[in-house]
C-alpha cells in the first residue's frame, strides 16, 4: 500500500503532496480526539457503513464508465469528495472499534488488524484528497 501510494503521489506536485499530507494528518487527529471525547457510538451504525460503502462502489463504477468516454471534471472531483468523506467516517468506525467500549470492539489481541484498518483509511483519505487538490495544479 506504500508503494502505490508513493507511485501516484509521484505524478502529482510536491505542493499538492504537502497539502495534502497536512489535511490528512488534521482530519486523522480531530477524528481521533472526537472518538475519544464523544458518547456517540459509531459501531452500532454497522449496517449504515455497509451502505455507504456500496454507494461509494457503485459511484465509482458510474463514474469509472462515464469517465471513459469523456472526462467531466465535477463528476471526477464528485467522487473524490464522496471517497474522502466516507473514508473519514470509516476512519471514525474503526478508531472506536480499537478504542472500545463500545456496541462492538475490536479484541486486544487483535491490534494488528486494527492498526491495517486504520491505515488503510487514512491512505484512502489521503488518496482522495491527492485527486481534489492535485488536479488543479
Amino acid at each position: 500500500m506504500s508503494f502505490m501510494t508513493g507511485t501516484i503521489a509521484s505524478f502529482y506536485s510536491s505542493r499538492a503532496v504537502l497539502i495534502c499530507m497536512g489535511i490528512t494528518a488534521i482530519v486523522t487527529i480531530a477524528v481521533t480526539i472526537f472518538c475519544f471525547q464523544t458518547k456517540v457510538d459509531f459501531t452500532s451504525c454497522a449496517g449504515l457503513f455497509s451502505v455507504l460503502g456500496i454507494v461509494l462502489f457503485i459511484t465509482g463504477i458510474v463514474t469509472a464508465i462515464v469517465l471513459a468516454f469523456k472526462y467531466i471534471y465535477w463528476l471526477h472531483m464528485l467522487y473524490a469528495a464522496i471517497g474522502a468523506i466516507v473514508f473519514t467516517l470509516f476512519l471514525a468506525y474503526d478508531t472506536q472499534l480499537v478504542i472500545g467500549n463500545r456496541k462492538q470492539t475490536i479484541s486486544p489481541e487483535e491490534y494488528v488488524y486494527g492498526a491495517m484498518k486504520i491505515y488503510t483509511d487514512i491512505v484512502y483519505i489521503f488518496l482522495n484528497l491527492l485527486q481534489i487538490v492535485g488536479s488543479r495544479t
